[in-house]
């Protein structure tokens, strides 16, 4: 497992009988999270300091129980990056932290190149990945379906000073946005992407990753250049194994580009502890250097 570990204004504080507690810059939230079964809690004085929690609904979903004053939205830093965070309906802030490995691969991939990079990152959000890439001097499509989440991402380039960097924002289907940039004859150097397990598009389309990732990725390597630097596929679907993701990238990129194929799962690790919580898997094809000599 790749466990983030400095990720300094992110931490989880304890963890019990589904739920989280976690500080994101000093605003302490409870969430619940699948993967916690176990019940007795480690650290239980602090269950007491929470300034917001998620509660689920027996109908389905959830609201946000407000503690303590929250601000409407509050800045988070990792590194030299800035992320705007917001309570979202379905219990989410706008950002996961661990992926911070994957950001920083992602620079360190268009760092190494040294030349002029095109990514094409897909279910983008709120555009992390599109940050780390755009600070490394990348030149970035940005695809999501749901203008509130590009809009956001919009947000957090600013936030970043980098509103002036070669990227475009794209609110579309991403099945659909793909097979038109094909029909365009465009490439690119670095695909990233984050699929749901289901979702709708921008005109009430319909994504299921178990049936329509292989054929995505598929189409997504004709829009590979000559000379391809990384396609990553990031999951939290609790259905699929990071072999699946592999076998996929086996199946399709790598039948054209000779290259590296790894994959693992993300996690964080909890404060003052020995504990981690999994937070999904990804894997990814690459040309040149192991891991050990990029990061």
């Amino acid at each position: 497992m790749k466990r983030v570990n400095d990720f300094e204004e992110y931490q989880i504080l304890d963890m019990a009988d589904g739920k989280k507690l976690e500080i994101w810059n000093q605003v302490c939230l409870v969430r619940p999270d699948p993967q916690i079964i176990w019940k007795e809690k480690t650290h239980p004085e602090l269950w007491k300091n929470e300034d917001a929690t998620y509660e689920r609904s027996r109908e389905g979903g959830g609201s946000w129980k407000i503690e303590k004053k929250v601000p409407s939205s509050w800045p988070i830093h990792y590194k030299d990056l800035t992320f705007e965070l917001k309570l979202m309906g379905f219990k989410h802030t706008g950002l996961f932290p661990e992926q911070a490995y994957n950001w920083n691969y992602i620079r360190a991939k268009i760092k190494n190149a040294h030349r002029p990079l095109k990514v094409l990152n897909l279910f983008a959000y709120t555009g992390a990945s599109s940050i780390a890439a755009l600070k490394e001097g990348g030149e970035v499509t940005h695809v999501d379906s749901s203008r509130g989440m590009v809009e956001w991402a919009k947000e957090n380039v600013k936030k970043n000073h980098l509103e002036e960097k070669p990227i475009r924002f794209i609110v579309d289907d991403v099945v659909k946005f793909v097979k038109r940039e094909i029909r365009r004859g465009r490439k690119y150097d670095i695909i990233l992407m984050d699929p749901p397990s289901f979702g709708r598009g921008s005109k009430n389309e319909v994504w299921n990753i178990e049936k329509d990732l292989f054929s995505l990725v598929q189409d997504c390597t004709e829009l590979l250049s000559e000379n391809p630097v990384l396609f990553l596929i990031n999951s939290y679907s609790t259905g699929l194994s990071k072999v699946v993701l592999e076998n996929i990238l086996k199946l399709t990129v790598q039948k054209k580009f000779k290259g590296l194929i790894s994959s693992d799962e993300l996690g964080i690790s909890m404060k003052d502890s020995n504990l981690f919580l999994p937070c999904g898997i990804y894997a990814r094809w690459e040309s040149g250097a192991q891991e050990d000599e990029i990061l």
